[in-house]
């Protein structure tokens, strides 16, 4: 039997870290975990209690309110998808909307909003055999991950992918709007005092701005494989 391993990927926003993590848990029959969701659904609960907008953030208001934040997953009987569920309440629609996108990246730079999720990622990967995908999943969460990836492709090329996304789902949306998110969300990202963007020293990077999804997909499986191999 094979052993398993923790397989890390980061990257930038809309290079479809989830698309394939997911696709390379289900291959492997690994546990898939979306932190990006997580952060989401916290921004999400901020959002509900009017701690963030587009002009304002109660980042205290916040943080006191922590520990009444319960986020898990929940895998969908129609999909067959790991879901996010807020305090019980499934939300995995309303956190992929370019409104919390928009006020995601603020939200996920609070310490303690970090520390809480970080603790909860960290459990869930004791007994490894899990996917993670994320920002700081190779360099803060599991620094001892196997196998660590590093997603990226340009700003042009993930805008168009996520205003498809998006206009596919029935949002109304400019590209113009997605691509300034993109670049926004970068620039925060990268900058943020408490756990940054970056790609772990051994991680593997992996530019897919000219590689289709299964082109993508059949690359890293590769990668993955090989990894398992190495570790029995």
């Amino acid at each position: 039997m094979n052993k398993k391993i923790i397989i890390a990927i980061d990257g930038y926003s809309s290079t479809g870290k989830s698309t394939v993590a997911r696709q390379l848990a289900k291959r492997l029959g690994y546990i898939y975990v979306d932190t990006g969701a997580m952060y989401r659904a916290v921004t999400l609960y901020a959002m509900q209690h009017n701690y963030i907008g587009p002009d304002h953030f109660d980042k205290d208001a916040l943080e006191k309110c922590l520990p009444l934040i319960h986020i898990r997953f929940e895998v969908s009987s129609t999909t067959g998808l790991a879901e996010v569920l807020l305090n019980d309440v499934n939300v995995e629609k309303q956190i992929r909307t370019l409104e919390v996108s928009r006020l995601v990246s603020p939200v996920a730079a609070v310490s303690k909003v970090r520390k809480k999720l970080v603790e909860q990622q960290q459990l869930m990967g004791i007994d490894k055999g899990i996917v993670m995908d994320g920002r700081d999943i190779g360099t803060v969460v599991f620094p001892d991950a196997e196998l660590k990836l590093f997603m990226t492709a340009t700003a042009k090329d993930r805008a168009e992918r996520r205003y498809k996304e998006l206009v596919d789902r029935g949002e109304n949306v400019t590209y113009e709007d997605v691509l300034k998110n993109v670049v926004n969300r970068d620039h925060i990202d990268s900058t943020r005092k408490d756990s940054p963007l970056r790609k772990a020293a051994n991680a593997i990077q992996i530019d897919n701005s000219n590689l289709t999804l299964d082109e993508q997909f059949h690359q890293i499986l590769g990668i993955a494989q090989k990894a398992i191999m190495q570790v029995n």
